[in-house]
């Protein structure tokens, strides 16, 4: 998800929309993709991760 042209109101609500409250970090993104392309990984496949802090759920 992109925030780029949302303006200050649009910034202050998605926050309320995630399940968890608040926008997710970089690093937490990244981290995810690390994982996924880590020997961690390896036994994953056609998988549907989500790191969008509960989004999807709702």
């Amino acid at each position: 998800m992109s925030v780029d042209g949302m303006g200050e109101e649009g910034l202050k609500e998605l926050p309320r929309q995630i399940p968890i409250g608040r926008l997710g970090r970089t690093e937490e993104i990244a981290d995810v993709v690390y994982f996924l392309t880590s020997d961690a990984a390896s036994f994953i496949a056609g998988a549907d991760i989500q790191a969008d802090g509960g989004l999807k759920q709702i």
